[in-house]
């Protein structure tokens, strides 16, 4: 089983996103179970689970972790095929987030148009990768800081916008034979309380001018 897995196909996204078969898509993702298994647990009838297995095994979030006899009947044990899904923007390929529309480097929405392109992105490599049985040459880094002040983040920012773009100059190769471009993308942004996780609020703060940091290179 993968740790995360990306639905690209539209189709695929729709049916994740069925609240029966998303919680059916939890309890496999603990372990193998039947659809009389799972019956007791979501309070279906086994034949009801028996479909929304099906619709999921089409589209592959669920696969066959073997079987079992029980009296007369073979079960087929079923199981997730990663612990937890993100669904990309390619499955809403015509109205997929662009953050080459604009750019503004202080907009939550850019930085959303970012994210959202990341994870389009990341999961087409992970995909491809997969098939040409490859590993995938990635790096992330993620941490957290307080700031006791606007006026400190603003100067944590025209730093490390200083020193991302310093790097940049100094490795970027534009004209290297066989080298290959990579991305680059950094983001800072306020950390969400636990308590508020599910409403996407974040640590209330009044707003304060900001110095505009200079632009990075992607």
């Amino acid at each position: 089983m993968l740790d995360v897995t990306v639905i690209e196909d539209p189709e695929a996204a729709a049916v994740s996103l069925d609240p029966i078969r998303a919680r059916l898509l939890a309890e496999l993702a603990a372990g193998p179970a039947s659809a009389t298994m799972l019956a007791g647990k979501v309070g279906l009838p086994r034949q009801k689970v028996n479909y929304h297995l099906k619709a999921l095994e089409r589209h592959g979030l669920v696969e066959l972790a073997g079987e079992r006899r029980k009296g007369n009947v073979t079960e087929r044990l079923m199981r997730a095929t990663a612990a937890s899904y993100v669904i990309s923007p390619l499955a809403l390929a015509p109205v997929q987030p662009d953050p080459d529309r604009f750019r503004d480097q202080l907009s939550a929405r850019w930085l959303l148009a970012l994210g959202a392109r990341l994870v389009r992105d990341v999961g087409s490599l992970i995909t491809g990768a997969a098939r040409a049985r490859r590993r995938l040459a990635t790096f992330a880094l993620d941490g957290e800081v307080r700031f006791a002040s606007a006026a400190d983040r603003a100067a944590f920012i025209q730093e490390l916008t200083a020193g991302v773009g310093a790097l940049v100059r100094k490795y970027d190769a534009p004209d290297a034979q066989g080298g290959r471009d990579h991305r680059i993308v950094v983001a800072v942004h306020p950390t969400v309380r636990p308590e508020a996780a599910g409403e996407g609020t974040a640590e209330p703060e009044s707003p304060q001018p900001q110095p505009e940091a200079p632009e990075l290179t992607d």
